[in-house]
């Protein structure tokens, strides 16, 4: 069973699946969706993302694609704070997605209710600065980093690897004083990992469920769905609602999606077989 998920401001029902809506700040954007740094477009897009059915919002201002190059904490603070101060009661939690404890420490006094950071808290300082918050934290995997992630990754058990980091981040953040009801976790789809490595996670995800903490997916739109289709970044919709039933059916208690009515759909009609 999965605890409620407390998320800042807000306690959340992780038994049945939450949406997880993007807003995409950049101008670096493997999707095709960045705003580059718009923030009315960000604010619009939040507010519609909500009403097509998301639970929670998640804003990242740094692009995180195969190949992206750092920028400067001050201009993702400038893109992401009057975003977060805009809707900061809009009355769903508030996700911000960044590796920076100094963007981290900025976000939360802001408004923010979750950090998900790619990077698990490895920064110096991020273990302390979420844990003097009230804000949950999405751990994930990642190997190398977004520069060269994908430059031949390799393992021997992938399933296994993973899990066991995510283990040890989890029991890391727990000892700075995060308390567990606050944790997800995320195996990182695409995050210095090959099809094949992709394909496994998703066939055996049950095995990266932490018992009480709610496995979170990102599976839209990437270059994965891609490669089995053939299609272009904007066309994997279809792709990746499939993507995301499939991890619910596996466990993902929470899918961080770009088509948020779409995926809301799709999961109504899972969930309706499974309640009946």
């Amino acid at each position: 069973m999965t605890q409620p998920f407390h998320c800042g401001r807000h306690v959340l029902n992780a038994e049945r699946p939450l949406i997880m809506g993007i807003v995409n700040l950049s101008d670096d954007s493997f999707s095709g969706d960045g705003l580059h740094g718009d923030v009315d477009a960000a604010i619009a897009q939040g507010l519609r993302l909500l009403e097509e059915g998301a639970h929670i919002l998640d804003f990242g201002a740094e692009s995180s694609r195969p190949g992206a190059v750092p920028i400067p904490a001050q201009r993702e603070l400038d893109r992401l704070l009057p975003v977060i101060e805009a809707l900061r009661d809009c009355g769903a939690p508030l996700s911000v997605d960044t590796v920076k404890p100094e963007v981290m420490r900025a976000v939360l006094a802001a408004g923010a209710d979750m950090i998900n950071d790619i990077n698990a808290l490895r920064a110096p300082g991020a273990l302390e600065i979420v844990a003097a918050s009230q804000a949950a934290v999405c751990l994930m995997h990642m190997q190398g980093n977004p520069g060269s992630m994908q430059d031949e990754p390799h393992y021997d058990d992938i399933v296994a690897e993973v899990a066991g980091f995510l283990g040890e981040r989890v029991a890391a953040a727990e000892a700075a004083g995060i308390a567990l009801s606050r944790i997800a976790v995320d195996p990182g789809f695409g995050f210095g990992k090959t099809l094949e490595h992709n394909l496994a996670l998703l066939r055996r995800l049950g095995e990266m469920v932490v018992p009480g903490l709610p496995l979170l997916v990102g599976l839209s739109r990437k270059s994965m769905l891609g490669l089995l289709t053939g299609r272009a970044a904007p066309d994997r919709i279809h792709a990746g609602v499939a993507a995301h039933v499939l991890a619910v059916e596996r466990g993902a208690r929470i899918v961080r999606v770009h088509d948020v009515a779409a995926t809301r759909d799709a999961l109504a009609v899972v969930q309706a077989v499974e309640d009946y």
